[in-house]
């Protein structure tokens, strides 16, 4: 939990101070990409916003009417994420960008602008703000990173495109894809001002804002899919489930594991319920006692592994 709220907060930083200056860049040069960047970073700015608010609520004490807290609630902040803000981010970037590619988007490129009294190519300013841009996401993307590899590997995930399947964690995962998506857009928008001023034409600017879209609302798909089979329930990986099934089968008692079912409640945090066929010849005592030790097995198993309710079946 302080990992990903220290991966959050630094990406908080990071956008915010990112997209006040690409706003000042878009007013100084009219920039279409510029303004696609600006909507991309004001939109992962307010994503760190949604974060926050879901780390804080998903660590809520169990209560009542929630018995099993409330981590949930990450996976639903998460996909308010990737679908409103991602979303609306992405499709503002897409639109300004082909408005100008069939509008503005040929022709010349903007006059040499002044500002307090000095008068300097437009292309600088772009230039500066997003090395800047790329700088800041570089260091959130670090974090990030270190977050995402963590995870893999304390669950021997060999590489990304699995981690992004597997992990229950969110909040990282979203963070991670945010910034990386950040650093190539500013990329992308860097690649685009450059050649709209070499070749002297403002059409690689405005498509360089069309595929800045694109790229957000593709992602937006992606990381809504993957909040989705969380919020629905998902259970650990079958080779997982394996694993902890022939731990409670091994155990001298046990006859036979007759149901065995997982289900993640919260990042990182699962719930473990099984049917159990004991010795017919073991005490009510012994039973309890095997009961316990195999919470206790499956907890130390794997650190995921939060609530354990096992049926006895004799």
């Amino acid at each position: 939990m302080a990992e990903s709220k220290s991966v959050v907060l630094a990406a908080l930083i990071a956008n915010g101070a990112i997209a006040v200056m690409k706003f000042l860049g878009f007013l100084v040069t009219g920039s279409p990409s510029m303004l696609s960047e600006t909507y991309h970073s004001i939109s992962d700015t307010g994503n760190q916003v949604f974060l926050l608010v879901g780390i804080w609520y998903g660590g809520k004490d169990a209560s009542r009417a929630h018995p099993f807290g409330y981590g949930k609630a990450e996976f639903f902040y998460s996909f308010l994420v990737s679908v409103l803000l991602f979303g609306i981010a992405g499709w503002e970037s897409a639109k300004h960008g082909y408005n100008a590619i069939v509008h503005g988007g040929h022709g010349g490129v903007p006059e040499p602008v002044s500002l307090l009294g000095f008068s300097f190519d437009p292309i600088w300013v772009n230039v500066t703000v997003l090395l800047g841009a790329i700088a800041f996401e570089t260091y959130a993307l670090a974090k990030a990173n270190a977050g995402l590899r963590s995870s893999m590997d304390e669950y021997g995930w060999g590489s990304y495109r699995e981690a992004f399947r597997k992990t229950s964690d969110v909040t990282t995962l979203t963070a991670f894809t945010e910034d990386t998506i950040a650093l190539v857009g500013a990329g992308l928008a860097l690649v685009g001002v450059v050649l709209s001023r070499v070749l002297n034409n403002p059409i690689f600017d405005a498509v360089t804002a069309l595929l800045i879209g694109l790229m957000l609302m593709g992602f937006a798909l992606a990381l809504a899919w993957e909040n989705k089979r969380l919020i629905l329930g998902e259970s650990l990986p079958s080779a997982v489930e394996a694993e902890l099934r022939e731990l409670l089968g091994q155990h001298e008692g046990v006859t036979h594991v007759d149901t065995f079912r997982t289900v993640f409640v919260g990042p990182e945090k699962v719930l473990v319920t099984a049917d159990v066929s004991f010795d017919p010849e073991l005490v009510t005592g012994d039973i309890d006692d095997d009961i316990s030790a195999l919470e206790q097995k499956l907890k130390q198993a794997d650190s995921r592994v939060r609530v354990v309710y096992i049926e006895p079946e004799l």
